[in-house]
């Protein structure tokens, strides 16, 4: 309650301050467009080197912490790419212009005003703007990570013990996003009639295998209004009944995996959850890459031919791709809850997509306890129902505990499509009727 009040005590004061930036026509340029003019260089870095051990200390400014660390343990290599745009989709950019002017912070955390659609705040951060963080958190909540709707459909968990890796586990799911409002692209645009509870976003989760978690379901309704707190239900397969979730469950592990379920996506949760603070801005290499042109792995087949990322290094739990210098914003969460098991994470945002390839997770005494990695593929080199849809493509994940020695490693199969999304799939009834 303490931690709270000092916040809002800042939010308070900082106020005035923070809502004299207003973006600009080049502001919204320079947002999606980074890489119009140029590509971020660094001494003696190039497309199709490996970094390894051997030379990982003269590149040490352009990698995060935790991956810089591993690599110089012998962890895994990093092959590294042509730094390549990653154009989001039209649509989202022209309802960006748009909203230019109109849309403004609230005077407390969370609360966000005359937002229809598009980037909420274009301009780029300051460090003189105190609430530049939280702007940058509505940014991530507001983007077009999926789109307005796409599942991963399906993909595979596998718990493995960094030491020997053995292969501990291996689940298969499918998931599904759904955007109720602040639609671009798909109808209806920009929102459905029919949303009486005012949702923002669901999530839908199944289990398909192995048999003792078969049908084991999970349902998250994200509120428009970030101050009121998700619902979230879970359907147990083996006890055939839906249980609705505390908040404070969302913050354990789920299904025994290396990840929590506020862990989806690199933040899966409120943005009044947490106090945001923007740290500055820099180029890093992020694992971005064309998915086709990768070695793919031959262990899963797929009736159209799709072959998932394939995974080496330490245990095998990381994913076999390439990464690009990109321009990243370093973005820290840290709870407002006191009783939250983490104390921070920090976030390296790609400037471009606002997708979080990067975020170092700490334990409450501030030692790194987890490195999260999302493999982010272009959507014009993956599937053919992908192409053109300006959808940076979450293709493959790996939580790796670096304290325990063990990981969960995700390979995905993610489609934007709107024809496995349908309304019906985001309802309590749904999940009863495929539970039985």
């Amino acid at each position: 309650m303490f931690k709270r009040n000092l916040a809002s005590i800042a939010l308070a004061t900082a106020l005035g301050a923070s809502q004299a930036y207003a973006a600009t026509p080049e502001d919204v340029d320079n947002s999606f467009y980074p890489y119009r003019d140029s590509v971020p260089q660094f001494s003696g870095l190039s497309a199709g080197m490996t970094i390894n051990s051997g030379n990982v200390g003269q590149f040490q400014e352009i990698l995060d912490p935790a991956i810089f660390q591993q690599v110089k343990d012998g962890w895994l290599d990093i092959k590294v790419g042509d730094t390549t745009s990653f154009d989001l989709h039209p649509n989202y950019v022209e309802a960006t212009r748009k909203s230019l002017g109109q849309v403004s912070l609230g005077d407390e955390s969370g609360q966000i005003n005359g937002f229809v659609a598009g980037r909420p705040f274009p301009e780029e951060p300051s460090t003189d703007d105190p609430r530049a963080g939280e702007k940058l958190a509505f940014n991530y909540k507001y983007g077009y990570n999926w789109g307005d709707n796409a599942a991963i459909y399906p993909f595979y968990w596998k718990y493995r013990d960094m030491e020997s890796a053995k292969v501990e586990r291996t689940l298969k799911f499918n998931f599904h996003f759904l955007n109720y409002k602040h639609r671009v692209n798909q109808d209806p645009v920009p929102e459905f009639a029919d949303n009486p509870s005012d949702l923002f976003r669901g999530i839908y989760v199944q289990v398909l295998e192995p048999f003792d978690v078969k049908n084991t379901q999970l349902l998250i309704h994200r509120a428009d209004d970030d101050q009121v707190r998700d619902n979230t239900w879970l359907y147990l397969g083996f006890q055939r009944r839906v249980r609705r979730l505390s908040s404070g469950q969302i913050t354990d592990s789920f299904l025994g995996a290396d990840l929590m379920i506020e862990d989806f996506e690199g933040y899966n949760g409120r943005i009044s959850d947490m106090n945001w603070t923007y740290k500055g801005t820099k180029n890093v290499l992020l694992p971005f890459y064309n998915h086709n042109d990768m070695v793919l792995s031959t262990e899963f087949e797929e009736s159209d031919g799709y072959q998932f990322v394939e995974f080496s290094g330490k245990g095998g739990c990381f994913p076999n791709i390439t990464w690009q210098l990109r321009k990243v914003y370093i973005l820290e969460s840290d709870p407002v809850d006191e009783n939250h098991p983490i104390s921070k994470r920090v976030h390296y945002v790609d400037a471009q997509t606002f997708t979080l390839p990067r975020t170092l997770i700490y334990d409450r005494k501030g030692d790194l306890w987890k490195s999260w990695l999302i493999g982010q593929a272009h959507p014009d080199h993956h599937m053919d129902k992908n192409r053109g849809t300006g959808v940076a493509i979450d293709d493959a994940f790996s939580m790796v505990d670096v304290q325990a020695g063990h990981c969960t490693t995700g390979q995905f199969k993610g489609q934007v499509d709107p024809a496995l999304n349908p309304v019906k799939l985001f309802s309590v009834q749904n999940l009863r009727a495929t539970g039985r």
